[in-house]
């Protein structure tokens, strides 16, 4: 399971260095969320795609709101493209041991890989009123934990410390309603923090979100157990009802970590596909890299963009490497896009 190092925070550097690893787990989820995704076929495993889908629209509103935050304290964002396998930023692990986080295709691993990372802790064993540390003495925490000590730190900061409000925001105007809007003060990132942590891990007494939807960790155990979660007249609340109707067998037959393959004896049309989705990935990272720092309208290019790298993965999926009875999805390997008027 992932688990965040988390150290005494002193100073707004301190809490712009937390803010930029919650931005860089909060992307760092989406390449092995949409290798899942993608790798179903369309029509099949309606049920388990719906929900993978709905959880990698919250991931990337999480770090838009990640960014306006840290935005709106004087800082300034940075996406900086995982390798895969490899760990998410700030990952120190469980007992030390950091979850590698892998490519894999929709599956039984990939599913209990999305539930290591979104796995929240009992809080009778990390409590948050525990979170208040000594100097220099960290700790491995959960994503929800380390949210809330970035949120005590940030409710004891003075008015003036939000003085540059507005700038660079981002919010639904385009997309997302509802769910991502400007943060201007306390109770602004007080409310997005809220709301990360609850779409993520739920809270301690229930798996639900704070909109009565099942948190991301619950999703993903449906999927996992091809059950669903039902609510129950019993002291639990709920129970794992009928099946979900997954079927693994109707996926692609995708290799993991693509990019650790050697595409060179593959046919051109699958080498031609992984170009294409390069291309996609990276201008989705470039829009997004500018829709959080002061370009809010390129936010739009960043949607069409992963749309664009949807339908370049569905080529990439139709087409057989040299073992024909395999296929390779996106590697999410990003490659800088020259700037306008550039020389080549």
């Amino acid at each position: 399971m992932i688990r965040l190092q988390l150290k005494p925070i002193a100073t707004l550097d301190d809490a712009y260095s937390m803010l930029q690893t919650a931005i860089g787990v909060e992307f760092g989820t989406l390449p092995p969320y949409l290798y899942a995704l993608f790798s179903i076929p369309p029509g099949e495993n309606p049920e388990a795609a719906s929900r993978i889908r709905s959880v990698v629209l919250e991931e990337m509103i999480h770090m838009c709101l990640a960014c306006n935050i840290l935005n709106a304290i004087g800082g300034n964002p940075v996406l900086t493209p995982p390798r895969y396998p490899g760990p998410l930023p700030g990952d120190i692990g469980s007992g030390g041991k950091v979850l590698t986080v892998h490519l894999l295709p929709f599956s039984e691993a990939a599913m209990a890989q999305a539930m290591s990372i979104e796995q929240p802790e009992d809080p009778l064993v990390f409590p948050v009123q525990s979170l208040f540390l000594a100097e220099g003495a960290p700790t491995a925490v959960t994503i929800g934990q380390f949210y809330h000590h970035l949120d005590a730190f940030l409710a004891t900061l003075p008015d003036s410390a939000w003085a540059t409000q507005g700038r660079n925001q981002i919010d639904d105007s385009q997309f997302f309603a509802g769910q991502l809007f400007r943060i201007t003060s306390y109770a602004d990132a007080h409310k997005a923090i809220e709301q990360i942590v609850s779409e993520g891990e739920g809270s301690s007494i229930s798996p639900l979100d704070f909109e009565d939807e099942l948190a991301h960790y619950y999703r993903y155990e449906e999927i996992y157990r091809n059950r669903v979660l039902t609510k129950a007249d019993n002291p639990e609340g709920f129970v794992w009802g009928g099946p979900l109707g997954v079927d693994w067998r109707a996926v692609y037959p995708a290799i993991a970590n693509p990019g650790e393959h050697d595409f060179s004896a593959d046919p051109p049309a699958a080498r031609a596909a992984q170009a294409a989705c390069d291309m996609a990935y990276s201008r989705m990272i470039d829009e997004l890299q500018r829709a959080v720092t002061g370009e809010p309208g390129r936010l739009g290019n960043a949607v069409q963009a992963m749309f664009d790298l949807r339908m370049a993965t569905l080529t990439a999926f139709r087409s057989p490497l040299a073992d024909p009875t395999q296929v390779a999805g996106p590697s999410f390997r990003y490659q800088p896009t020259p700037s306008p008027g550039a020389s080549l």
